[in-house]
């Protein structure tokens, strides 16, 4: 359920996003972690996600790179 959540936010804005949960579910689930995490997705990517999830007309996310 949660890699498909990441999957529906992030979707074309950041495709590979849901190898780091999944990674992140099996190390975790592993006695000691075998390996690092892949890397995050890149700011403007999950910012673009963000905004694609956040409700239809919201105004209040700041620009990328800006802060509140």
């Amino acid at each position: 359920m949660a890699n498909a959540g990441v999957v529906n936010a992030t979707g074309d804005a950041a495709p590979d996003a849901w190898r780091r949960v999944v990674t992140l579910v099996i190390q975790s689930l592993e006695a000691p972690a075998r390996g690092s995490l892949p890397a995050p997705p890149e700011h403007d990517a999950l910012y673009k996600a963000m905004l694609r999830a956040s409700p239809v007309g919201s105004t209040t996310a700041p620009e990328p790179g800006k802060s509140a």
